[in-house]
């Protein structure tokens, strides 16, 4: 039950995106944002047979929460918002999902505009809080409680649900440096930086590569948030141009798995089945095609059901009235291969 209402309240959350993305008042944008929730409720009650299960009196009941991301077109994005949400309605919490379509100057104005509305919380996903540093101490200096729910940690936030990034990113490196590649060869980082999980993964790729003088980085390339399957699947098609030659290129090392995915795509057209690629994430379709032996031999699983659990529990704590310990808080992770991918 749970799974199948995460998925028509992912369908809600990104046709709120849409909705928010075009208003400029503040209360016409309260307005909008409570009139699409309630369709959207209405349209999920309907689907589901029945209405949504909830729990009424509770310490989140009635409180407006602003889940806020720019990457809400991200598979696991997606996911953690729409947990999120579920989580957080079926406490009797009011939740607005607020996407910036890869836009953190107007991420920033649409926290600006939760804050002088006065949301009772705000949760940020995938972003990195220093980019709206800003924008959160005003929501500090309100009174206004800021979780994080797979983005950064700063001082005045609760909490940051994360997965320990440099411990996959040294788990997936080790992995493909010794076991794949046996310790020698060349790779291809397809990274995104901005991302604050994604750049403590290429940092742990950053220092380990130190250690193997018989592996050289060919290349690193930014692969962009708004669609990184087709954008890393041009770039190692161009790449693989550039390198002709088989063995010429020995793997591919990508921060999370729509890359990996990209990657994997682009060496099946050129018929190059004997490059290697990795991911970082669990995504659904990188691990079938981990299952089908492709390109992509291996990925870490990310646990973002229970970031979003972290996130719901803390939050439930802190309008108790009851102490948190704030910084960041991890959820487990998973190598995945080809073993025991399911």
């Amino acid at each position: 039950m749970r799974k199948m209402t995460a998925i028509m309240n992912l369908a809600a959350a990104a046709a709120l995106a849409g909705i928010l993305l075009t208003g400029c008042s503040t209360e016409a944008d309260e307005t909008t944002i409570a009139a699409a929730t309630t369709a959207a409720e209405a349209e999920t009650t309907t689907a589901a047979g029945g209405a949504a299960e909830t729990t009424e009196g509770g310490a989140l009941a009635g409180k407006k929460i602003s889940v806020m991301t720019p990457y809400l077109t991200s598979v696991t994005t997606n996911q953690m918002a729409g947990y999120i949400k579920e989580d957080l309605e079926a406490e009797g919490a009011e939740v607005f999902v607020i996407d910036t379509a890869n836009d953190f100057a107007e991420l920033a104005s649409r926290i600006e505009d939760v804050v002088s509305s006065g949301t009772d919380g705000i949760v940020l996903v995938s972003a990195d809080p220093n980019q709206v540093a800003n924008q959160l101490q005003d929501a500090f200096d309100a009174g206004i409680p800021v979780f994080g729910c797979d983005s950064g940690f700063i001082d005045g936030m609760q909490v940051n649900a994360t997965s320990d990034n440099y411990q996959m990113g040294e788990l997936i490196v080790r992995y493909l440096f010794d076991d794949l590649m046996g310790g020698k060869g060349t790779v291809i980082a397809l990274t995104h930086r901005p991302h604050p999980g994604v750049v403590k993964r290429c940092e742990a790729f950053d220092d380990i590569i130190k250690e193997y003088p018989d592996i050289k980085l060919i290349t690193e390339q930014h692969v962009p948030a708004e669609q990184p399957i087709n954008d890393a699947q041009d770039i190692v098609a161009n790449l693989l141009t550039a390198n002709p030659e088989k063995d010429s290129i020995t793997a591919v090392f990508a921060a999370w798995d729509e890359p990996a995915i990209g990657a994997t795509k682009a060496l099946q057209e050129a018929g190059r089945d004997e490059v290697i690629v990795t991911g970082v994430d669990g995504n659904e379709q990188a691990i079938e095609m981990i299952k089908d032996g492709t390109n992509l031999k291996a990925t870490v699983k990310q646990n973002f059901e229970g970031m979003a659990d972290i996130v719901c529990e803390q939050m439930d704590q802190y309008f108790n009235g009851e102490e948190i310990e704030k910084g960041e808080m991890y959820a487990p992770a998973e190598l995945i291969t080809q073993e025991n991918a399911q």
